[in-house]
């Protein structure tokens, strides 16, 4: 078993908000992040596949396919978006860095042939990422 991670990067728009609570607690809660005008990130993706490696490639997959897939059902679907107000994958959820990591496990799973999804990585800053190693 062989471990391989694409990077990947996208910029998109955000905010926090919880429809739940009052405008007092999403303030408390979130802080200037609750600024419903939303506020930017350059995100970086690690999408991690396992696999074993193809005796007469040496790929575990075709990295242009891989390539290709992130960019079909995620770059190419959040690049420049404002993800609460664009993206149904946020319509019932924050988009936090963890429901972001979720959602593009969610929209990879079963998605990359001949490998198994093994972990997502989101970076929101070079300092604040999350990982997600898949459903329970």
């Amino acid at each position: 078993m062989i471990f391989l991670t694409r990077k990947a990067e996208f910029s998109a728009a955000h905010y926090y908000w919880n429809d739940a609570l009052s405008e007092a607690e999403n303030l408390r809660l979130f802080g200037k992040c609750a600024n419903r005008n939303g506020h930017g990130h350059n995100y970086t993706l690690e999408v991690t596949v396992a696999g074993e490696v193809d005796p007469v490639s040496g790929f575990v997959v075709d990295l242009k396919e891989l390539k290709d897939i992130l960019e079909r059902e995620v770059v190419g679907v959040y690049d420049h978006r404002h993800l609460n107000l664009e993206i149904p994958d946020f319509a019932s959820v924050i988009p936090t860095t963890e429901n972001i990591a979720i959602a593009v496990w969610r929209r990879l799973a079963g998605k990359i042939p001949n490998a198994r999804l093994h972990r997502v990585r989101v970076y929101e800053m070079p300092d604040l990422f999350a990982d997600f190693y898949g459903e329970e």
